[in-house]
């Protein structure tokens, strides 16, 4: 195993050190953020053990993957293992109870489906860590879930790129909050055990696209309103954008029954996330209705020209206020939705993974738990 016993105690005993954990003033402690964590890690080492059970490497070969990225593939099961491992024993360390592991629900068919929602979780993985490591006080206990987030994002960069996807496709990652999270996660989770703790989070109604394929920005989007959905004013619904700085909004057009189309906006790419609010002034758990929705955006490929003078630096405006971001490409260039070139392929040919299966499935199983 890449990281050892010995490794894990060691880690496990200087989170001892940090000391008990911090209680915030609205009564979330490290020790909640921490169970929060384990749930979702929880969650991925069983998609891996699952899914590497229910699949040989033989039908990983079959379905174009290389013996190289089988093996890989096995390192990223063990790194959730020891994320799991670590993070039980230092909630026990910490006098915390640790949560156990749930019953879970992957709607995977086939290698392809498997690897498709691998992606979707990691990400997911990666937004939940970014997305909470602003509310942990102890210094140890941030440094800890980061050195996960690091992991977590290489282990999404790998599969995507694997996959015919970009790695990276824009230079900020988008964080999520914990409801927003567990919105996400909740369709995988089948029944806990009555022992576990209740966590201090809630579901949206969900959203889903009707087909997960790439789509580019300026391209209509259809999104599907789940069980529970209510909106106080329908003519001032919005869809809004997930990103580090704040919402990107898009006004959402009711389609009829619980449907609404967005446009997707410029300045989003990579695995995104959209939330339907009452209006467009903030996207918090007091406004949004619905979602977040999971949407792959195509990166915008730059076509960049320089005529024999040195191209002026990219320059970046903060709107603290309200709270977005606005880029400013100081140079002549060209954009074009294209997405650019994987860095790396996991398979022998070309795979299409089958990522509207699965969300198709997702939302089937949303509408059943939820």
């Amino acid at each position: 195993m890449k990281f050892s016993c010995i490794a894990l105690a060691g880690a496990v005993l200087q989170l001892a050190h940090a000391g008990p954990v911090n209680k915030r003033a609205e009564g979330v402690t490290d020790a909640d953020i921490l169970n929060y964590a384990l749930t979702l890690e929880h969650l991925e080492a069983s998609f891996y053990e699952q899914g590497l059970s229910n699949y040989t490497k033989q039908d990983f070969l079959d379905a174009g993957m290389t013996e190289s990225f089988y093996n890989n593939l096995m390192s990223v099961a063990m790194d959730e293992k020891a994320h799991e491992d670590f993070l039980t024993q230092a909630l026990a360390q910490a006098g915390a109870k640790p949560v156990e592991r749930c019953t879970y629900a992957f709607p995977s068919t086939d290698v392809k489906s498997f690897l498709a929602l691998g992606t979707i979780l990691e990400g997911v993985g990666v937004s939940a860590y970014l997305g909470a490591a602003a509310s942990i006080m102890d210094k140890a206990y941030l440094t800890a879930a980061g050195s996960i987030l690091t992991v977590e994002a290489r282990h999404s960069a790998y599969l995507r790129a694997a996959l015919g996807e970009s790695p990276s496709p824009q230079p900020f990652d988008n964080p999520l909050d914990f409801n927003e999270v567990y919105t996400v996660a909740s369709p995988f989770i089948a029944s806990c055990p009555s022992s576990n703790a209740a966590l201090p989070v809630k579901a949206f109604p969900s959203l889903t696209m009707s087909s997960m394929n790439a789509v580019s920005a300026g391209q209509q989007v259809e999104l599907t309103a789940g069980e529970g959905f209510t909106s106080m004013n329908t003519t001032d619904l919005h869809a809004a954008f997930i990103t580090v700085t704040g919402p990107v909004w898009a006004k959402a057009m009711p389609a009829g029954e619980g449907k609404w189309t967005v446009t997707v906006p410029m300045g989003v790419a990579g695995q995104s996330y959209v939330v339907l609010t009452n209006g467009d002034k903030q996207a918090t758990d007091d406004n949004i209705v619905a979602g977040p929705a999971i949407i792959e955006i195509s990166p915008m490929r730059m076509s960049m020209s320089m005529s024999g003078s040195a191209m002026p630096a990219p320059t970046m405006s903060w709107a603290m206020g309200a709270g977005s971001v606005s880029w400013s490409l100081m140079a002549s260039m060209t954009a074009s939705p294209t997405p650019s070139a994987p860095v790396f392929t996991g398979a022998a040919g070309s795979v299409t993974a089958s990522v509207g299966g699965v969300v198709g499935a997702v939302a089937a199983v949303a509408g059943f738990f939820l």
